[in-house]
Protein backbone atom coordinates (compact mmCIF):
# COMPACT_ATOMS: atom_id res chain seq x y z
CA UNK A 1 0.00 0.00 0.00
CA UNK A 2 1.44 2.95 -0.99
CA UNK A 3 1.04 5.79 1.22
CA UNK A 4 0.64 9.69 -0.22
CA UNK A 5 2.76 12.46 1.22
CA UNK A 6 0.47 15.55 1.91
CA UNK A 7 2.68 18.99 1.27
CA UNK A 8 2.71 21.43 3.96
CA UNK A 9 1.51 23.98 1.10
CA UNK A 10 -1.24 23.72 -1.71
CA UNK A 11 -0.23 24.09 -5.27
CA UNK A 12 0.03 27.14 -7.10
CA UNK A 13 -2.85 26.61 -9.52
CA UNK A 14 -4.93 26.77 -6.14
CA UNK A 15 -3.44 30.57 -5.73
CA UNK A 16 -6.01 33.17 -6.61
CA UNK A 17 -3.82 35.79 -8.62
CA UNK A 18 -6.97 38.83 -8.39
CA UNK A 19 -6.06 41.93 -6.83
CA UNK A 20 -2.28 41.39 -6.19
CA UNK A 21 -1.57 44.42 -7.09
CA UNK A 22 -0.48 45.54 -3.63
CA UNK A 23 0.86 42.23 -2.28
CA UNK A 24 5.04 41.14 -2.75
CA UNK A 25 5.77 37.78 -4.11
CA UNK A 26 8.65 36.31 -3.08
CA UNK A 27 9.59 33.19 -5.32
CA UNK A 28 12.43 30.37 -6.02
CA UNK A 29 13.68 30.27 -9.74
CA UNK A 30 15.01 26.77 -10.56
CA UNK A 31 11.75 24.53 -10.59
CA UNK A 32 9.19 27.11 -9.60
CA UNK A 33 9.78 30.19 -12.33
CA UNK A 34 11.84 28.30 -14.46
CA UNK A 35 9.90 24.70 -16.11
CA UNK A 36 13.24 22.87 -15.43
CA UNK A 37 14.52 21.94 -12.08
CA UNK A 38 17.94 21.49 -12.94
CA UNK A 39 20.43 24.66 -13.60
CA UNK A 40 23.16 22.65 -15.50
CA UNK A 41 22.68 24.05 -18.95
CA UNK A 42 22.67 27.40 -17.65
CA UNK A 43 26.15 26.65 -15.68
CA UNK A 44 26.61 25.31 -18.69
CA UNK A 45 25.95 28.15 -21.15
CA UNK A 46 28.56 30.33 -18.66
CA UNK A 47 31.31 27.70 -19.16
CA UNK A 48 31.35 27.36 -22.69
CA UNK A 49 31.19 31.53 -23.24
CA UNK A 50 33.84 32.28 -20.64
CA UNK A 51 35.80 29.16 -21.34
CA UNK A 52 35.21 27.35 -24.58
CA UNK A 53 35.42 23.80 -25.38
CA UNK A 54 37.91 23.11 -22.36
CA UNK A 55 35.82 24.39 -19.34
CA UNK A 56 32.30 22.60 -21.26
CA UNK A 57 33.88 19.43 -20.62
CA UNK A 58 35.42 19.80 -17.25
CA UNK A 59 31.46 20.98 -16.44
CA UNK A 60 30.67 17.69 -18.17
CA UNK A 61 33.61 15.79 -15.94
CA UNK A 62 32.41 17.56 -12.60
CA UNK A 63 28.40 17.34 -13.47
CA UNK A 64 28.44 13.28 -12.06
CA UNK A 65 29.91 14.48 -9.14
CA UNK A 66 27.70 17.35 -8.69
CA UNK A 67 24.84 14.83 -8.88
CA UNK A 68 25.83 12.76 -6.22
CA UNK A 69 26.86 15.11 -3.58
CA UNK A 70 23.73 16.86 -4.55
CA UNK A 71 21.31 13.58 -3.32
CA UNK A 72 23.27 12.49 -1.45
CA UNK A 73 25.38 14.86 1.01
CA UNK A 74 23.71 18.34 0.33
CA UNK A 75 22.21 20.46 -2.22
CA UNK A 76 24.65 23.08 -1.34
CA UNK A 77 27.70 20.84 -2.11
CA UNK A 78 26.19 20.16 -5.44
CA UNK A 79 25.59 23.80 -6.05
CA UNK A 80 29.49 24.32 -5.22
CA UNK A 81 30.93 21.82 -7.38
CA UNK A 82 28.83 23.21 -10.43
CA UNK A 83 30.16 26.99 -9.23
CA UNK A 84 33.58 26.04 -9.54
CA UNK A 85 33.75 24.14 -13.10
CA UNK A 86 31.54 26.62 -14.81
CA UNK A 87 33.40 29.99 -12.66
CA UNK A 88 37.15 28.92 -12.00
CA UNK A 89 39.32 31.63 -13.20
CA UNK A 90 36.47 33.54 -15.78
CA UNK A 91 36.90 37.13 -15.43
CA UNK A 92 33.81 38.05 -13.45
CA UNK A 93 33.42 40.89 -16.15
CA UNK A 94 33.03 37.59 -18.58
CA UNK A 95 30.47 36.10 -16.45
CA UNK A 96 28.27 39.43 -16.38
CA UNK A 97 28.53 39.29 -20.19
CA UNK A 98 27.39 35.92 -20.26
CA UNK A 99 24.09 36.38 -18.26
CA UNK A 100 23.52 39.57 -19.68
CA UNK A 101 23.43 38.39 -23.38
CA UNK A 102 23.40 34.76 -23.35
CA UNK A 103 21.42 33.25 -20.73
CA UNK A 104 18.00 35.70 -20.86
CA UNK A 105 17.15 33.61 -24.28
CA UNK A 106 17.42 30.23 -22.96
CA UNK A 107 15.74 31.67 -19.42
CA UNK A 108 12.53 33.34 -21.61
CA UNK A 109 11.97 29.52 -23.13
CA UNK A 110 11.60 28.05 -19.86
CA UNK A 111 9.16 30.12 -17.59
CA UNK A 112 6.69 28.29 -15.78
CA UNK A 113 3.06 29.81 -16.65
CA UNK A 114 1.75 28.95 -13.08
CA UNK A 115 4.41 30.62 -11.26
CA UNK A 116 4.42 33.41 -13.73
CA UNK A 117 0.52 34.58 -13.75
CA UNK A 118 1.34 34.83 -9.71
CA UNK A 119 4.62 36.24 -9.92
CA UNK A 120 3.17 38.72 -12.78
CA UNK A 121 0.52 39.76 -10.82
CA UNK A 122 2.00 40.96 -7.93
CA UNK A 123 3.51 44.28 -7.57
CA UNK A 124 6.65 44.09 -5.66
CA UNK A 125 8.32 40.68 -6.95
CA UNK A 126 11.36 39.53 -5.31
CA UNK A 127 13.61 36.10 -5.74
CA UNK A 128 15.38 34.17 -3.73
CA UNK A 129 18.21 31.23 -5.52
CA UNK A 130 20.92 29.06 -5.07
CA UNK A 131 21.72 30.02 -8.47
CA UNK A 132 24.30 32.76 -8.35
CA UNK A 133 23.14 36.40 -8.60
CA UNK A 134 25.32 37.32 -11.22
CA UNK A 135 23.84 34.89 -13.80
CA UNK A 136 20.14 35.35 -12.87
CA UNK A 137 19.65 38.95 -11.69
CA UNK A 138 19.86 40.59 -15.76
CA UNK A 139 16.87 38.44 -17.13
CA UNK A 140 15.00 38.72 -13.79
CA UNK A 141 15.15 42.28 -13.82
CA UNK A 142 14.95 43.05 -17.17
CA UNK A 143 12.28 40.33 -18.47
CA UNK A 144 10.24 39.32 -15.56
CA UNK A 145 10.45 42.79 -13.67
CA UNK A 146 11.85 41.58 -10.42
CA UNK A 147 12.30 43.78 -7.78
CA UNK A 148 14.79 42.31 -5.61
CA UNK A 149 17.37 38.81 -6.37
CA UNK A 150 19.06 37.67 -3.81
CA UNK A 151 21.20 35.06 -4.94
CA UNK A 152 24.45 32.96 -4.35
CA UNK A 153 27.24 35.26 -3.79
CA UNK A 154 30.56 34.42 -6.10
CA UNK A 155 34.46 34.48 -4.50
CA UNK A 156 36.30 36.79 -6.81
CA UNK A 157 40.02 37.66 -6.57
CA UNK A 158 41.46 40.62 -8.51
CA UNK A 159 38.59 41.03 -11.00
CA UNK A 160 38.16 36.86 -11.72
CA UNK A 161 35.92 34.14 -9.81
CA UNK A 162 37.81 32.05 -7.69
CA UNK A 163 35.25 28.95 -8.29
CA UNK A 164 34.18 29.39 -4.94
CA UNK A 165 30.98 30.72 -2.87
CA UNK A 166 31.29 34.21 -0.98
CA UNK A 167 31.76 32.38 2.75
CA UNK A 168 29.59 35.12 3.73
CA UNK A 169 26.52 33.85 2.83
CA UNK A 170 27.14 30.30 1.35
CA UNK A 171 25.06 28.84 -0.86
CA UNK A 172 21.58 30.02 -0.84
CA UNK A 173 19.35 27.32 -0.24
CA UNK A 174 17.42 25.65 2.70
CA UNK A 175 17.20 28.17 5.85
CA UNK A 176 19.43 30.59 4.20
CA UNK A 177 17.69 31.39 1.75
CA UNK A 178 15.13 32.16 4.83
CA UNK A 179 17.89 34.42 6.24
CA UNK A 180 18.37 36.36 3.25
CA UNK A 181 14.45 36.97 3.19
CA UNK A 182 14.68 38.43 6.61
CA UNK A 183 17.16 40.74 5.34
CA UNK A 184 15.50 41.58 2.33
CA UNK A 185 12.03 42.14 4.99
CA UNK A 186 13.76 44.11 7.70
CA UNK A 187 11.34 46.37 9.55
CA UNK A 188 8.78 45.66 7.00
CA UNK A 189 5.80 43.28 6.64
CA UNK A 190 5.92 39.65 5.69
CA UNK A 191 5.11 38.90 2.04
CA UNK A 192 2.06 38.18 1.22
CA UNK A 193 2.89 35.60 -1.62
CA UNK A 194 6.01 32.31 -1.44
CA UNK A 195 6.59 30.37 -4.03
CA UNK A 196 8.90 27.07 -4.29
CA UNK A 197 8.82 23.73 -5.49
CA UNK A 198 11.10 21.35 -3.13
CA UNK A 199 11.48 21.13 0.66
CA UNK A 200 15.07 23.04 1.19
CA UNK A 201 12.05 25.99 -0.39
CA UNK A 202 10.04 25.95 3.31
CA UNK A 203 12.13 28.29 5.00
CA UNK A 204 11.42 31.06 3.31
CA UNK A 205 8.20 29.89 2.40
CA UNK A 206 7.17 29.72 5.93
CA UNK A 207 8.03 33.51 6.46
CA UNK A 208 5.22 34.50 4.10
CA UNK A 209 1.40 34.98 4.61
CA UNK A 210 0.82 32.35 1.77
CA UNK A 211 2.62 29.88 0.35
CA UNK A 212 2.13 27.36 -2.58
CA UNK A 213 4.35 24.72 -4.01
CA UNK A 214 5.11 24.15 -7.88
CA UNK A 215 4.28 20.70 -8.91
CA UNK A 216 6.75 18.64 -10.79
CA UNK A 217 4.66 18.22 -13.66
CA UNK A 218 5.28 18.74 -17.78
CA UNK A 219 3.69 22.19 -18.76
CA UNK A 220 4.49 24.21 -21.88
CA UNK A 221 6.75 27.20 -21.23
CA UNK A 222 5.12 30.90 -21.55
CA UNK A 223 4.88 32.31 -24.55
CA UNK A 224 7.69 35.08 -25.38
CA UNK A 225 5.21 37.79 -25.85
CA UNK A 226 3.74 37.41 -22.61
CA UNK A 227 7.16 38.06 -20.70
CA UNK A 228 7.52 42.15 -19.29
CA UNK A 229 9.86 42.47 -22.33
CA UNK A 230 10.58 39.92 -25.16
CA UNK A 231 14.17 39.17 -25.96
CA UNK A 232 15.21 40.42 -29.24
CA UNK A 233 18.69 40.76 -28.87
CA UNK A 234 20.66 37.34 -27.61
CA UNK A 235 24.13 36.42 -28.19
CA UNK A 236 26.18 33.15 -27.56
CA UNK A 237 27.35 30.38 -29.92
CA UNK A 238 24.95 27.69 -28.64
CA UNK A 239 21.89 27.05 -30.44
CA UNK A 240 20.67 24.28 -28.42
CA UNK A 241 19.76 24.25 -24.67
CA UNK A 242 22.83 22.54 -23.60
CA UNK A 243 21.32 19.78 -21.16
CA UNK A 244 24.29 17.18 -20.24
CA UNK A 245 23.75 14.98 -23.72
CA UNK A 246 23.25 18.25 -26.37
CA UNK A 247 26.73 19.27 -24.00
CA UNK A 248 28.68 15.89 -25.05
CA UNK A 249 27.50 15.74 -28.39
CA UNK A 250 29.08 19.80 -28.75
CA UNK A 251 32.27 18.79 -27.25
CA UNK A 252 32.72 15.91 -29.30
CA UNK A 253 31.83 17.62 -32.74
CA UNK A 254 33.67 20.70 -31.93
CA UNK A 255 37.08 18.60 -33.43
CA UNK A 256 35.42 17.13 -36.17
CA UNK A 257 33.17 20.97 -36.94
CA UNK A 258 36.36 22.55 -37.05
CA UNK A 259 38.36 20.59 -40.03
CA UNK A 260 35.04 20.31 -42.16
CA UNK A 261 34.23 24.16 -41.79
CA UNK A 262 37.82 24.84 -43.02
CA UNK A 263 36.91 22.53 -45.53
CA UNK A 264 33.99 24.30 -46.51
CA UNK A 265 35.82 27.81 -46.19
CA UNK A 266 38.62 26.70 -48.39
CA UNK A 267 35.97 25.76 -50.80
CA UNK A 268 33.99 29.13 -50.90
CA UNK A 269 37.26 30.56 -51.19
CA UNK A 270 38.53 28.80 -53.85
CA UNK A 271 35.85 27.23 -56.04
CA UNK A 272 34.28 29.72 -58.86
CA UNK A 273 31.19 31.15 -57.86
CA UNK A 274 29.41 28.99 -60.59
CA UNK A 275 30.66 25.86 -59.21
CA UNK A 276 29.71 26.78 -55.69
CA UNK A 277 26.93 25.44 -55.71
CA UNK A 278 26.99 21.99 -56.21
CA UNK A 279 30.58 21.96 -54.12
CA UNK A 280 28.26 23.30 -50.84
CA UNK A 281 25.79 20.87 -51.68
CA UNK A 282 28.33 17.43 -52.15
CA UNK A 283 30.06 19.28 -48.76
CA UNK A 284 26.53 18.93 -46.55
CA UNK A 285 25.79 23.37 -46.94
CA UNK A 286 22.02 22.92 -48.59
CA UNK A 287 21.45 26.16 -50.27
CA UNK A 288 17.65 26.71 -51.34
CA UNK A 289 16.77 29.45 -53.72
CA UNK A 290 13.57 30.77 -53.90
CA UNK A 291 11.74 33.26 -56.32
CA UNK A 292 13.40 34.28 -59.75
CA UNK A 293 17.21 35.19 -59.64
CA UNK A 294 17.48 38.13 -61.88
CA UNK A 295 19.49 37.52 -64.93
CA UNK A 296 22.96 38.88 -65.46
CA UNK A 297 22.62 42.44 -66.33
CA UNK A 298 23.54 43.45 -70.10
CA UNK A 299 26.19 46.05 -70.30
CA UNK A 300 25.38 49.45 -71.61
CA UNK A 301 26.08 53.31 -71.54
CA UNK A 302 25.01 54.66 -68.32
CA UNK A 303 23.40 51.56 -67.28
CA UNK A 304 24.20 50.48 -63.58
CA UNK A 305 24.04 47.51 -61.60
CA UNK A 306 21.10 45.92 -59.21
CA UNK A 307 21.18 46.43 -55.98
CA UNK A 308 19.99 43.59 -53.61
CA UNK A 309 18.82 45.17 -50.64
CA UNK A 310 18.56 42.18 -48.05
CA UNK A 311 17.72 40.81 -44.70
CA UNK A 312 20.72 40.56 -42.30
CA UNK A 313 21.08 36.59 -40.86
CA UNK A 314 24.71 36.07 -40.95
CA UNK A 315 28.13 37.56 -42.13
CA UNK A 316 27.68 35.33 -45.31
CA UNK A 317 24.21 36.52 -46.49
CA UNK A 318 25.71 38.40 -49.70
CA UNK A 319 28.05 35.16 -50.23
CA UNK A 320 24.76 32.84 -50.49
CA UNK A 321 22.90 35.46 -52.99
CA UNK A 322 26.45 35.35 -54.98
CA UNK A 323 25.99 31.41 -54.83
CA UNK A 324 22.12 31.33 -55.64
CA UNK A 325 22.97 33.44 -58.47
CA UNK A 326 25.69 31.83 -59.30
CA UNK A 327 28.27 35.19 -59.98
CA UNK A 328 29.80 36.94 -58.02
CA UNK A 329 28.18 40.24 -55.55
CA UNK A 330 29.80 43.07 -54.28
CA UNK A 331 29.06 43.96 -50.80
CA UNK A 332 29.24 47.28 -48.27
CA UNK A 333 29.78 46.83 -44.84
CA UNK A 334 30.32 48.65 -42.08
CA UNK A 335 32.47 46.36 -39.35
CA UNK A 336 34.41 43.09 -41.37
CA UNK A 337 37.39 41.03 -39.17
CA UNK A 338 40.51 41.60 -41.65
CA UNK A 339 40.28 37.45 -41.58
CA UNK A 340 37.10 37.26 -43.12
CA UNK A 341 37.83 39.98 -45.53
CA UNK A 342 40.59 37.93 -46.79
CA UNK A 343 38.56 34.83 -47.01
CA UNK A 344 35.51 36.41 -48.78
CA UNK A 345 35.27 35.06 -51.85
CA UNK A 346 33.03 38.52 -52.70
CA UNK A 347 34.52 41.61 -53.03
CA UNK A 348 33.80 43.84 -50.08
CA UNK A 349 33.96 47.41 -49.46
CA UNK A 350 33.89 48.65 -46.03
CA UNK A 351 31.86 52.00 -45.61
CA UNK A 352 32.96 55.19 -43.52
CA UNK A 353 29.73 56.14 -41.90
CA UNK A 354 30.25 59.23 -43.84
CA UNK A 355 27.11 59.35 -45.82
CA UNK A 356 28.40 61.82 -48.61
CA UNK A 357 31.77 59.36 -48.79
CA UNK A 358 29.60 56.12 -48.49
CA UNK A 359 26.98 57.28 -51.19
CA UNK A 360 29.99 57.88 -53.45
CA UNK A 361 31.40 54.29 -52.62
CA UNK A 362 28.09 52.62 -53.38
CA UNK A 363 27.34 54.49 -56.56
CA UNK A 364 30.81 53.71 -58.19
CA UNK A 365 30.28 50.02 -56.76
CA UNK A 366 26.39 50.14 -58.87
CA UNK A 367 28.50 51.40 -61.85
CA UNK A 368 30.60 48.55 -61.82
CA UNK A 369 28.11 45.81 -61.51
CA UNK A 370 25.13 44.42 -58.75
CA UNK A 371 26.04 45.49 -55.00
CA UNK A 372 24.30 43.58 -51.96
CA UNK A 373 23.67 45.78 -48.97
CA UNK A 374 22.22 44.75 -45.68
CA UNK A 375 20.50 47.93 -44.68
CA UNK A 376 19.51 46.41 -40.83
CA UNK A 377 23.41 47.14 -40.42
CA UNK A 378 24.20 44.06 -38.26
CA UNK A 379 22.94 40.61 -37.81
CA UNK A 380 19.39 39.50 -35.73
CA UNK A 381 18.97 36.11 -34.92
CA UNK A 382 15.10 36.15 -33.41
CA UNK A 383 12.52 36.76 -35.86
CA UNK A 384 12.50 40.93 -35.87
CA UNK A 385 13.89 42.88 -38.68
CA UNK A 386 16.13 45.82 -37.31
CA UNK A 387 14.90 49.51 -38.56
CA UNK A 388 16.61 50.26 -42.14
CA UNK A 389 19.62 52.52 -43.16
CA UNK A 390 17.96 54.48 -45.53
CA UNK A 391 21.08 55.61 -47.91
CA UNK A 392 20.34 52.57 -50.49
CA UNK A 393 17.03 53.84 -51.44
CA UNK A 394 18.83 57.32 -52.40
CA UNK A 395 21.18 55.66 -54.83
CA UNK A 396 19.31 53.46 -57.06
CA UNK A 397 16.03 52.77 -58.46
CA UNK A 398 17.14 49.10 -59.35
CA UNK A 399 16.07 47.91 -56.12
CA UNK A 400 15.17 43.61 -55.78
CA UNK A 401 14.48 42.65 -52.17
CA UNK A 402 16.26 39.37 -51.17
CA UNK A 403 14.79 37.65 -47.54
CA UNK A 404 17.51 35.77 -46.61
CA UNK A 405 17.30 32.71 -43.76
CA UNK A 406 20.11 30.38 -42.20
CA UNK A 407 19.34 27.25 -40.13
CA UNK A 408 21.57 26.22 -37.36
CA UNK A 409 21.53 23.34 -35.91
CA UNK A 410 24.69 23.08 -32.96
CA UNK A 411 26.39 26.65 -33.56
CA UNK A 412 25.37 30.59 -34.01
CA UNK A 413 27.12 32.06 -36.95
CA UNK A 414 27.39 35.22 -35.37
CA UNK A 415 28.22 36.83 -32.41
CA UNK A 416 28.63 40.46 -31.20
CA UNK A 417 31.18 39.95 -27.91
CA UNK A 418 33.65 37.43 -29.86
CA UNK A 419 35.73 37.58 -32.13
CA UNK A 420 34.11 38.13 -35.59
CA UNK A 421 36.49 36.13 -37.46
CA UNK A 422 35.28 33.19 -36.35
CA UNK A 423 31.79 34.01 -37.50
CA UNK A 424 31.89 31.86 -40.97
CA UNK A 425 33.77 28.69 -39.26
CA UNK A 426 30.97 28.58 -36.74
CA UNK A 427 27.80 28.57 -39.08
CA UNK A 428 30.33 25.78 -41.63
CA UNK A 429 31.01 23.91 -38.21
CA UNK A 430 27.19 23.22 -38.19
CA UNK A 431 26.65 19.09 -39.46
CA UNK A 432 24.70 19.98 -42.01
CA UNK A 433 23.74 24.20 -42.03
CA UNK A 434 20.83 25.25 -44.70
CA UNK A 435 21.22 29.26 -46.15
CA UNK A 436 17.09 30.16 -47.96
CA UNK A 437 17.63 32.80 -50.43
CA UNK A 438 14.52 34.34 -52.09
CA UNK A 439 14.20 36.78 -54.62
CA UNK A 440 11.42 38.68 -54.14
CA UNK A 441 10.01 41.12 -56.93
CA UNK A 442 11.94 44.44 -58.08
CA UNK A 443 10.91 47.16 -56.94
CA UNK A 444 8.25 48.36 -59.09
CA UNK A 445 8.94 52.29 -60.39
CA UNK A 446 6.12 54.01 -58.61
CA UNK A 447 7.70 52.79 -55.43
CA UNK A 448 11.12 54.18 -55.88
CA UNK A 449 12.29 57.07 -55.44
CA UNK A 450 13.41 58.48 -59.00
CA UNK A 451 10.29 56.62 -60.21
CA UNK A 452 7.27 57.37 -57.57
CA UNK A 453 8.80 60.51 -55.86
CA UNK A 454 8.87 58.70 -52.71
CA UNK A 455 11.07 59.29 -49.77
CA UNK A 456 14.07 57.55 -49.05
CA UNK A 457 12.95 56.62 -45.66
CA UNK A 458 9.25 55.34 -47.29
CA UNK A 459 10.94 52.92 -49.79
CA UNK A 460 13.33 51.61 -47.13
CA UNK A 461 10.37 50.94 -44.56
CA UNK A 462 8.69 49.87 -47.51
CA UNK A 463 11.40 47.37 -48.34
CA UNK A 464 11.32 46.42 -44.89
CA UNK A 465 8.22 45.30 -45.01
CA UNK A 466 8.24 43.36 -48.06
CA UNK A 467 10.61 40.77 -46.48
CA UNK A 468 9.54 40.72 -43.39
CA UNK A 469 5.99 39.18 -45.01
CA UNK A 470 7.93 36.93 -46.55
CA UNK A 471 9.76 35.63 -43.67
CA UNK A 472 6.88 36.28 -41.04
CA UNK A 473 9.28 38.45 -38.88
CA UNK A 474 7.94 41.57 -37.48
CA UNK A 475 9.75 44.94 -38.36
CA UNK A 476 11.55 46.64 -35.52
CA UNK A 477 12.91 50.53 -34.87
CA UNK A 478 15.78 48.76 -33.46
CA UNK A 479 18.89 49.66 -34.92
CA UNK A 480 22.64 47.75 -34.35
CA UNK A 481 23.61 50.30 -32.07
CA UNK A 482 20.49 49.25 -29.93
CA UNK A 483 21.57 45.67 -30.13
CA UNK A 484 25.26 46.46 -29.08
CA UNK A 485 24.82 48.49 -26.40
CA UNK A 486 22.64 46.15 -24.99
CA UNK A 487 24.85 42.45 -26.05
CA UNK A 488 28.62 44.32 -25.48
CA UNK A 489 28.66 47.67 -24.03
CA UNK A 490 29.81 49.05 -26.91
CA UNK A 491 29.02 50.53 -30.99
CA UNK A 492 29.95 47.63 -32.62
CA UNK A 493 32.29 48.43 -34.86
CA UNK A 494 35.30 46.67 -35.68
CA UNK A 495 38.29 48.56 -35.06
CA UNK A 496 40.97 47.17 -38.22
CA UNK A 497 43.73 48.67 -36.46
CA UNK A 498 43.38 46.35 -33.21
CA UNK A 499 44.18 43.25 -35.19
CA UNK A 500 40.69 42.55 -35.60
Amino acid sequence: MVVAIEEPFPAVRKCDASRRGDHTVVSDLDGTLLRSRSAFPYYALVAFETGGVPRLALLLLLAPLAGLLYHAVSESAGVRVLVFAATAGARVADIESAARAVLPRFYADDVHPDAWRVFAACGRRWVVTATPRVMAEPFLRDHLGADAVAGTELATWRGRATGLVDSRRGVLVGERKAEALREMVGDGDAPEVGLGDRRSDYAFMSICKEAYLVPREPVDAVGADKLRKPVVFHDGRLVQRPTPLAALLAVAWYPIGFLLACVRVAAGSLVPMPWQYHVYRALGVRVVVRGAPPPRPKHAEGRTGALFACSHRTLLDPVFISVALGRPVSVVTYSLSRLSEFLSPIRTVRLTRDRATDAAAIRRLLAGGDLAVCPEGTTCREPFLLRFSSLFAELSDDIVPVATECRMSMFHGTTARGWKGMDPFYLFMNPRPQYTVTFLDRLPAEHTCGGGGRSSHEVANHVQRLIASALSFECTGFTRKDKYLALAGNDGVVRPNKGT
